[in-house]
């Protein structure tokens, strides 16, 4: 039985989604360098219940290293690829541009070219919505232009769905390439607005609210994004960019508001500057995602939070 290859199956989304393919049977290979911008124990506690298990293989290593890749499409024959490794967030980029554009944009075009040299049948990249820039017409569809990123992290995100598209041209190897909208859920990153919120909440501090909290986004909960993931993999589309998000913006204050309902307290506000590199919003168009998958998004922001906060206090 081939496997499924899972970079960065040690966060956030890669950890459910092993443990989706493995419950489900498949065999899953995963890659993850366990990078230090943010505690490694934490994504190693992400894995900890599919190493105690049978159906997952873990190679710690850099998809960079060529080692690396040899050691993970070695391991056991991989079918297709479900590409989520990457160094994440906008604020981060703007501090590390090179080593962003060395590990997202550099780590892409190495793990296609394996993907290529060992024949797989299907390569899942994760893009984000970042790539929008600041998109005034909305929702945000995937025909729209993405050439005007407006942080290194997107401008990385914008270069590998490129590059993908290189692969699948010249090469034909069958891709599809997902958006995501603002995940969130248990496990989430702790630098993230959702988990740092909760955090802060909970130890009686106060929220910092960038803007004046009209900026708004497409909050996606965790297991709505692994179902759409695992049907991207699952079909049969030859080259397609999808958006899966909730397609129901959120305005940052009523945001801070929703997480206090949910931890159960009056959230106090610090007002801070507008950051530079953040969109003012993020709405996904999700049609493609509809019609092309039989996608849509379950799960509502009120009920995500909800699972978010149980999850939150049970691992403390």
């Amino acid at each position: 039985m081939r496997s499924i290859l899972v970079t960065g199956a040690a966060g956030f989304i890669g950890s459910h989604l092993s443990e989706a393919l493995v419950a489900r049977g498949e065999r899953v290979i995963g890659i993850d360098n366990f990078d230090p911008y943010y505690d490694p124990a934490i994504k190693r506690r992400n894995i900890a219940g599919l190493l105690a298990g049978d159906g997952f293989t873990l190679i710690e290593g850099d998809i960079c290293d060529p080692q690396a890749l040899n050691a993970a499409f070695a391991a056991d024959g991989v079918a297709g690829v479900i590409h989520l490794a990457a160094k994440a967030g906008v604020r981060p980029s703007m501090e590390a541009p090179v080593a962003y554009a060395r590990t997202n944009v550099e780590g892409t075009a190495a793990l296609l070219e394996a993907a290529r040299i060992h024949g797989v049948e299907r390569f899942i990249f994760g893009s984000s919505s970042s790539v929008y820039g600041a998109a005034n017409e909305v929702p945000f569809s995937e025909d729209q232009r993405i050439d005007r990123p407006i942080s290194p992290y997107a401008a990385t995100k914008v270069a590998g769905e490129a590059l993908c598209h290189t692969w699948h041209h010249l090469y034909g190897i069958p891709m599809v390439l997902l958006r995501f909208f603002t995940v969130y859920g248990p496990r989430q990153r702790p630098d993230l607005a959702i988990s740092k919120f909760v955090r802060l909440l909970e130890a009686g501090e106060p929220i910092p609210q960038f803007g004046d909290g009209s900026s708004s986004r497409d909050y996606t909960y965790i297991a709505d994004i692994v179902r759409g993931i695992t049907a991207a993999y699952d079909s049969d589309l030859r080259f397609e960019i999808i958006n899966l998000g909730s397609s129901a913006p959120v305005r940052l204050d009523e945001m801070i508001a929703a997480v206090g309902a949910a931890v159960g307290v009056e959230p106090a506000v610090r007002v801070l500057d507008d950051q530079p590199g953040d969109v003012p919003r993020t709405f996904a168009s999700v049609e493609h995602a509809r019609e092309l998958l039989g996608w849509e998004p379950q799960w509502s922001l009120a009920d995500g939070l909800r699972e978010f906060v149980a999850w939150y206090r049970a691992q403390r």
